[in-house]
């Protein structure tokens, strides 16, 4: 009984400034459940703007409750919930704007999906390379680094990114750029959201609002070739197409197959068939539905697991896909269970230096993720089976990225990112987060004094 009169409480001091949702309330489930983990926090907290989020922060401290923030509710770790904590949901604060028609300044809520930032910035013929789910929450991906359907063309989502506007948990509001808190905005492109609540973010968006998107499907009797043939295409490929490979296994209903999802930026379709031509080539195509389509409709859909499911999402970053490397992807994928993409990197993304933002992979060819199926019913060893099969890729990679990282152990993390940027994230985790309130996130250690 006390431990409910304590979380009402709380509730009445804060509805002011947030909507307050108790266990049980309409709309409650709707933040204590994420894609990848069911919560029961003693309360969810939607803040309507920074005020807001300052006073949760306060009263999360005042009561002794873990925080959680959550913008979509992705976290392929399951780090968009808790256990008798409190939930802070910045889904309200999903503003929109066109600061600056000239630059293409815009400014987005934290609270914002990448599907209602494209349909908004659509209106001013704009866009931002992005996720590539509708759903996905702005804040979550943008601090992860974001890489999105133009990556080759604009770059990771926080190349585009001017300025953070964040709430530290101290309460304080503070405005991060290159000339203002700069040692914070280099963490925040690529740390996560271990250095405070971010509740806006400031982007160049790009003149587009079409571009020619889809996937083809292969056949092919001999994948390593497949493999290598992709790879070859993608290094002389035009840095207007951004190209992902798909081996997808056999699953109730589908069959095995092998896909390549793309996306060349912009209305140019001569120039567009000239750079899809050769990836038509590479393989018999037994579909095709690429086409020319607003860029607001290309996100993708992401349904829920069946109850009891659960998914190992894990990767790495290879700096050259060489034979090795390509024998190990098929190896993983033939040994069955694993469902794998291969993204092109490249372009845009490796003209940005290595030191220039916590996301430091910007020298990498390939980014290679594997999920792996994990039902109720699976027998005990299992997930460790499949991750032993996953670590003879790993190991031939370079970290990982924090945005499709299904794991939440300290070493994973530590072990995403290269020892001297964890060092300087370490160092910025301690000036801003010394007691390590926010560590329900890709957790960064905050550094000795």
């Amino acid at each position: 009984m006390t431990h409910i009169l304590s979380s009402e409480r709380l509730a009445s001091g804060l509805a002011e400034v947030a909507q307050v949702l108790l266990p049980g309330e309409d709309g409650y489930a709707e933040s204590a459940v994420a894609l990848f983990a069911d919560g029961t926090p003693d309360l969810v907290v939607r803040p309507h703007d920074a005020a807001g989020v300052a006073a949760a922060l306060r009263h999360a401290s005042d009561a002794g409750l873990a925080v959680t923030v959550r913008s979509g509710g992705h976290s392929m770790a399951g780090l968009s919930t808790n256990t008798h904590g409190m939930v802070i949901d910045t889904r309200r604060m999903n503003r929109v704007r066109l600061l600056d028609a000239a630059s293409g300044r815009v400014r987005v809520g934290a609270g914002a999906t990448w599907g209602e930032v494209a349909a908004a910035l659509s209106r001013h013929g704009l866009g931002l390379s992005s996720g590539d789910t509708g759903q996905v929450g702005v804040g979550g991906l943008t601090l992860g680094g974001g890489i999105g359907w133009m990556a080759r063309r604009y770059g990771l989502v926080i190349d585009s990114l001017a300025a953070v506007q964040m709430v530290t948990v101290d309460g304080r509001m503070l405005g991060a750029d290159t000339a203002e808190h700069a040692d914070l905005f280099w963490a925040l492109r690529g740390g996560g959201g271990n250095f405070g609540v971010a509740v806006g973010f400031d982007f160049i968006a790009q003149p587009i609002t079409t571009v020619c998107f889809g996937t083809l499907g292969y056949r092919t009797d001999d994948l390593p070739g497949l493999i290598a043939g992709w790879r070859d295409l993608v290094r002389a490929s035009d840095e207007n197409l951004t190209t992902t490979l798909n081996l997808m296994p056999a699953m109730p209903g589908h069959p095995e197959g092998v896909s390549l999802t793309c996306c060349y930026a912009g209305s140019d379709g001569a120039g567009a068939e000239r750079a899809l031509r050769p990836f038509r080539e590479l393989a018999p195509v037994v579909s095709d539905d690429i086409g020319v389509v607003p860029y607001a409709e290309v996100f993708q859909d992401v349904t829920a697991l069946p109850p009891g499911m659960r998914m190992a999402v894990r990767n790495t970053f290879f700096s050259t896909l060489d034979g090795a490397r390509v024998t190990a992807v098929h190896d993983l994928f033939t040994g069955g269970g694993a469902a794998i993409s291969l993204r092109g990197m490249g372009g845009a993304v490796a003209r940005v230096g290595r030191d220039a933002t916590a996301f430091a992979h910007r020298d990498a060819e390939v980014m290679v993720a594997a999920a792996f199926p994990v039902p109720e019913s699976a027998p005990p060893g299992h997930l460790d089976q499949a991750l032993r099969r996953w670590s003879r890729v790993s190991i031939l990679g370079s970290g990982a990225y924090v945005g499709f990282l299904g794991s939440a152990d300290h070493a994973d993390v530590a072990a995403a990112y290269p020892a001297d940027t964890y060092r300087r994230l370490a160092t910025v985790k301690r000036r801003y987060d010394p007691d390590n309130i926010l560590r329900r996130t890709h957790n960064i250690l905050p550094g000795r004094p």
